[in-house]
């Protein structure tokens, strides 16, 4: 079944009188418990994509179904409600608070919550991520004191505390030497295949993009290759780890 399904996707950016289009016609298909790439370069319109694909934008035309939701058209405050319990975000500078600890890091998504989830299972929930991550002995630790890659790893924690089914990592390596990338793109690879988490990796980076069991390739605008699965050589859920 499809997780994520684009139809024809347009959007355009209106700048004063002129119009300046980024997506030209996309259509793509994510499967749920997939593990892809969005590759492309600076200004091949990947950013754009995946902000609409992460519910922070909409399209100027066509239809973006996630979850068999039909999302596309839907009002800002409700993309927000999608994103808070459908999606997860890793950024490349980890955007933690720098005065709060990994723990409250972490439980910081859970304050947004409307499940209405007790703090003392917020804590829970928080603790076992951490965990999960193999931080369970920083909990109380501030980003300060952490390294890079202890802190994408508070920031991965952060992004699956709410128990989305959605994960974007955006050029997650990016501030990480090779070894700690090494050690995160394989934590991406577990989560996907022991947890059943739906993964796009975006980046510019082929040695990132292998981490995948697939990789849709975006230029000017378009899906150069890789937009369905049967394009692409798929490689299980994660691939090897």
């Amino acid at each position: 079944m499809q997780l994520i399904e684009l139809k024809d996707v347009y959007k355009t950016y209106h700048l004063g009188e002129m119009d300046v289009p980024v997506l030209k016609g996309v259509s793509l298909e994510v499967a749920r418990g997939e593990l892809v790439a969005l590759m492309g370069a600076s200004g091949s319109g990947k950013s754009t994509l995946m902000n609409i694909l992460g519910c922070l934008d909409r399209p100027t035309s066509g239809e973006y179904w996630l979850d068999d939701q039909l999302v596309s058209g839907l009002p800002r405050n409700e993309l927000a409600h999608i994103r808070n319990q459908k999606i997860g975000f890793v950024f490349q500078s980890f955007n933690l608070l720098p005065r709060t600890s990994a723990l409250e890091n972490v439980m910081m998504p859970m304050t947004y919550n409307a499940r209405g989830i007790s703090d003392r299972e917020s804590r829970r929930r928080a603790i076992a991520l951490l965990e999960r991550v193999g931080l369970g002995d920083r909990i109380h630790h501030h980003p300060s004191q952490l390294s890079g890659g202890q802190q994408q790893r508070v920031a991965i924690a952060r992004a699956l505390i709410n128990q989305p089914p959605l994960l974007f990592a955006d050029e997650p390596t990016g501030n990480l030497d090779s070894h700690t990338s090494e050690e995160v793109l394989k934590m991406f690879q577990r989560l996907n295949a022991e947890e059943g988490i739906t993964i796009i990796l975006v980046t510019h980076d082929a040695e990132v993009a292998e981490h995948a069991g697939r990789t849709i390739r975006i230029r000017d605008g378009l899906i150069e290759s890789g937009a369905f699965a049967h394009e692409g050589s798929m490689a299980g859920a994660g691939g090897a780890i």
